[in-house]
């Protein structure tokens, strides 16, 4: 009789990570536009 072998448990943390990061360059995006908008709306208004 042989015993099914275990798979080790696979780490969760690199998930963590990447959605971190994607939230990280996300927020950046959003920042960045925010600030090429209004760098706009007021050269604009000058």
């Amino acid at each position: 009789m042989s015993t099914a072998k275990k798979k080790p448990p696979v780490s969760r943390q690199k998930p963590k990570e990447q959605v971190n990061k994607k939230a990280l360059i996300w927020i950046g995006a959003a920042i960045g536009v925010i600030i090429v908008i209004m760098a706009l709306l007021i050269a604009l208004d000058i």
